[in-house]
């Protein structure tokens, strides 16, 4: 099967399943989200355990994916690992910090002898929301701003005594943090933007979620004026951010000389010349904007199924435009041909080709995930059932 695929093919194959990874990571941030709104729709200690109990039954599931996200990034695409998490540390140390302070939150919060309190770790679950979200944002919107680095593969015959040879660097001391205050080009404003558009995304599903899976008359009461706010926050961030990037130069490939240059509206000239993935982005908004009609105005507590499968397909058809076309998905803002395309960044043929074999596990592996939560959401969540339960979180 995939012996049959040319190497080109191959990488577009493993940038879609890494696409995909991304846009179901994006769409589980809502664990995160709901994390930022214990105080704001919790009103008491019970409350807030519903809330975190509810949460509690998928936060596994955001971690795993963020941890295959990065893997299958990896063994795909190794110069972009060895590029942006080898340079780009703190940004990836911070979000790393705030995933392991949530695992312990979760596991520590209604232990005996708790010496920190219950509000220490649901302090360290709203600074999870806070971190999680915002850097990831913006971490991702540097595929489309670029960052500052530099790539040299002939530093792998370069060997120096016992010093193993480094191919990328990093040109700026803040290593990765730079994305959200530097003033070039004013490429912050634009990573803020999705940063925050990705964290009240998240809140709003967060929302939608609660609203399905929680059986309690004032939490939903406050989730409905609460969901006002934030997903007209998010759509006024993420259009902000939508807008800027079709009128954004952007970073292209060409195909016959491998030259990376600046094109005007590259992203809109993208999703013009991918009319599929044009469609696939169109309909994921009309979704996203139907579950929260849905939800506001029609009192449906099925929004976060409308919501959530339409922004894994406007998500997934943003990696998309990122990488395809002749793209540099990960674009150099200090040297132009540094930046990483899908076919200079990727692994081998013969390792793409075995690691197609085991992404056939991946429906597999998803409706395994569906069943599971369909099990876990057969009925509401209620305060009895958190009292009666002794391994509440």
């Amino acid at each position: 099967m995939f012996e049959k695929l040319n190497y080109i093919a191959l990488q577009h194959y493993w940038w879609a399943i890494i696409a995909l990874l991304g846009a179901l990571l994006v769409f589980l941030l809502f664990v995160q989200g709901g994390q930022t709104l214990l105080y704001t729709l919790g009103k008491n200690d019970k409350e807030r355990s519903l809330l975190v109990n509810a949460l509690g039954r998928k936060w596994e599931f955001t971690f795993t994916t963020l941890v295959t996200f990065g893997g299958a990034f990896f063994a795909a695409f190794p110069l972009f690992y060895s590029t942006s998490f080898g340079g780009a540390y703190w940004v990836w140390m911070l979000i790393l910090f705030a995933f392991i302070i949530q695992a312990v939150s979760y596991e520590f919060r209604t232990k005996a002898n708790n010496f920190l309190g219950k509000r220490t770790y649901e302090v360290f679950l709203y600074i999870n929301g806070i971190l999680a979200t915002v850097l990831l944002g913006a971490a991702v919107s540097t595929f489309f701003t670029g960052s500052q680095f530099s790539v040299d593969k002939i530093n792998l015959v370069r060997l120096s005594g016992d010093k193993m040879p480094i191919i990328s660097a990093w040109e700026t001391p803040f290593h990765g943090l730079e994305a959200v205050w530097t003033l070039e080009n004013l490429a912050f404003l634009q990573n803020i933007a999705l940063g925050l558009a990705i964290f009240f995304l998240a809140r709003t599903l967060a929302i939608l979620y609660f609203q399905k899976s929680i059986d309690h008359s004032e939490i939903i009461k406050r989730s409905k004026r609460q969901l006002k706010i934030d997903s007209s926050l998010f759509l006024l961030f993420f259009l902000f951010w939508m807008i800027r990037l079709l009128f954004l130069k952007g970073f292209a490939v060409n195909p016959n000389t491998q030259e990376i240059f600046l094109q005007s509206n590259k992203y809109a000239i993208n999703l013009i010349e991918l009319p599929v993935v044009f469609v696939l982005f169109l309909v994921g908004v009309v979704m996203v904007l139907w579950g929260l009609f849905i939800s506001i105005f029609k009192n449906s507590d099925n929004g976060i199924w409308y919501s959530g499968i339409g922004t894994v397909m406007t998500v997934f058809s943003l990696f998309l435009i990122a990488g395809y076309n002749n793209t540099a998905y990960y674009p150099s803002t200090f040297d132009l041909q540094s930046s990483l395309t899908i076919g200079n960044s990727s692994s081998s043929k013969f390792t793409l080709m075995v690691m197609g074999y085991v992404s056939l596990l991946v429906p597999i592996v998803l409706s395994y995930i569906i069943f599971a939560w369909r099990k876990m959401d057969a009925s509401k969540i209620t305060s009895k059932e958190i009292e009666s339960d002794h391994h509440a979180y």
